[in-house]
């Protein structure tokens, strides 16, 4: 099949919209994803898939570790700047304003007021194609109950309350 038919219609898998994180302050990048999956929860372990063009790859491979920050229905801004949509790049993309980061355990960058965030150590990866598998242990997460998820689904951004 062709890459592009297969991208249209992996389009219609509505997902979780997550930035992948990594770096310290200053030497910060990210990626807007939805490649990432529960792996295991002994030990807690996820995967997410990166492309090796992406800025964030080779600092994640540096580093060995990085955040998955599930964001809310306020942080769309924010999915746009990491994605490349906005012009913004490395570090630039942390500084989107109303939004603030912290780090946990393995000094990830970890967006506060996310819906979700988890802070993983990279144990092993494995090279596909295009793209590098990073298996990571969950080290710390934190979860905020009250905020709406954000959604990707045919392309765009959902809001799931609009849907009722």
């Amino acid at each position: 099949m062709d890459g592009n038919k297969y991208r249209t219609i992996m389009r219609h898998q509505a997902g979780a919209v997550a930035l992948i994180t990594t770096g310290d302050v200053g030497m910060r990048t990210g990626l807007t994803a939805t490649a990432v999956c529960s792996l295991t929860d002994d030990p807690p372990t996820l995967l997410v898939c990166v492309n090796r063009t992406a800025s964030a790859h080779a600092l994640i491979l540096e580093k060995r570790s990085f955040g998955v920050n599930l964001l809310g229905l306020h942080q769309q801004e924010l999915a746009a700047a990491f994605s490349g949509r906005t012009g913004l790049q490395g570090e630039d993309r942390f500084h989107v304003k109303g939004h603030e980061w912290t780090t946990l355990k393995t000094n990830a960058p970890i967006l506060l007021g996310a819906l979700a965030s988890l802070d993983c150590e990279v144990t092993e990866q494995q090279t596909f194609s295009t793209h590098t598998i990073f298996i990571g242990v969950v080290r710390d997460g934190c979860v905020n109950e009250d905020t709406a998820p954000l959604l990707y689904f045919r392309g765009d951004f959902w809001d799931l309350s609009a849907l009722k």
